[in-house]
């Protein structure tokens, strides 16, 4: 297999019929890694902040009247990550299905599905710096990685529905889920927890154990559904220019049609105010619902990443994409990582200092977050290049294609 800069392409490309069909495919695969690797470093951002800002949780969406603007737009480079994440997952999903079978795909979807829901409530569950060692933990908190896997899950049976269809049901979920905000259910209900999985932000117990539904997955669903429906705009052989065009208009109109809906204040999040500065208006505007994601997140975010993916392949052959493509072939490597790194160091440093900011260790000045992120990223990609190279490399090893 060719590769650039010490980057090897992904298995997709080793089927390209013709050297034409081979560029174009290794271009179209780096600028898709290159934007997931990106959006990784922008969840090492928010990571590093919640580790040593511990003491001062932003809300959802982030209270733009009070918050701090430094703390506001870092926490906000964060909210491309999911969207980023889980509408890559399903088209990398298309992409996948060029060289198997959709039995294959669908069968592959479910097992990394039921892989990811397992991982989240044990390996990464244990990751974050406050949560308990006992086992089983006090608390799970069904994030990311538990709505991508619930998200493989649908869409493994979502993929045999004919493409149209699949769009329709995409748009109609992420554009229409927002009317289901006024239903919310008790305890009581026997539809409570299927509900607080689906759609509201919730808490439950089951044999002693409080699960937090942090991620509803319903408009993760449609995310995931329109990623794969979009796949054959990648398709092998398929003319670039065109393509580029294509993401080019839908993220411009994503991101337009954010502004005039926001503008309008009528539907799709929470309202907006004219606050007490121009930059304090700014921030309402962007002050955005991510649990679950509304409509109004969703479009700029998906949008900004249409509009990145386009200039990731304009511009593939700068220096910078082959380092992040080589990040975005290993993200859940990357993933696990970091959030042990972090712990570790949050451990460290509660050894030493103790809790300064109440009950957790914390810092004062929002720089530390950005000196720690730039001396974590050469410390992360190393082992994090070693390990995408050892997926190319060790096809004959199964179980590395679920990480």
């Amino acid at each position: 297999m060719s590769s650039i800069a010490g980057y090897t392409p992904p298995i997709g490309l080793r089927a390209a019929a013709t050297p034409i069909e081979a560029a174009k495919a290794r271009t179209r695969l780096i600028a898709i890694d290159a934007l997931r690797g990106l959006v990784m470093l922008f969840m090492l951002v928010d990571h590093v902040r919640e580790t040593w800002f511990l003491h001062l949780q932003v809300t959802d969406p982030v209270d733009a009247a009070t918050t701090d603007p430094g703390l506001f737009f870092t926490r906000f480079l964060s909210t491309f990550c999911a969207p980023t994440f889980v509408a890559l997952t399903g088209l990398s999903a298309w992409l996948y299905g060029q060289s198997h079978s959709k039995r294959q795909v669908s069968e592959f979807l479910f097992k990394r599905g039921l892989f990811l829901l397992f991982l989240e409530c044990t390996l990464v569950c244990y990751a974050w710096p406050t949560q308990a060692n006992s086992f089983p933990p006090p608390t799970i908190w069904l994030q990311v990685i538990w709505t991508i896997g619930l998200s493989m899950i649908c869409l493994a049976g979502l993929i045999h529905l004919p493409r149209p269809a699949q769009f329709a049901l995409g748009l109609a979920i992420v554009c229409l889920h927002n009317l289901l905000d006024p239903i919310r259910l008790t305890p009581d209900s026997p539809f409570f927890i299927p509900w607080a999985l689906l759609h509201q932000r919730d808490k439950f117990e089951i044999a002693g154990i409080l699960f937090k539904t942090t991620y509803p997955v319903l408009p993760w669903i449609g995310v995931i559904l329109l990623g794969y429906a979009c796949g054959p705009w990648f398709a092998r052989g398929s003319d670039p220019q065109q393509r580029i065009h294509r993401m080019l208009t839908l993220g411009l109109g994503l991101v337009i049609g954010f502004i005039v809906i926001r503008y309008l204040n009528v539907y799709g999040d929470k309202p907006w105010f004219v606050g007490d500065t121009p930059l304090r208006t700014v921030m309402s505007f962007l002050a955005l619902t991510k649990y679950p994601p509304s409509l109004l997140f969703l479009m700029p975010t998906v949008g900004i990443g249409c509009l990145l993916l386009a200039l990731f392949e304009m511009f593939q052959d700068s220096k910078a994409m082959p380092p992040l493509a080589l990040l975005g072939g290993a993200p859940m490597f990357f993933y696990v990582l970091h959030l042990y790194t972090l712990k570790l160091l949050y451990n460290i440093a509660m050894l030493f200092y103790g809790p300064t900011k109440g009950a957790v260790f914390g810092v004062d000045q929002l720089r530390w977050v950005w000196i720690w992120v730039f001396i974590l990223i050469p410390i992360l990609y190393f082992p994090t290049r070693w390990f995408a190279q050892l997926k190319q490399r060790r096809k004959d090893i199964w179980w590395l294609k679920y990480l």
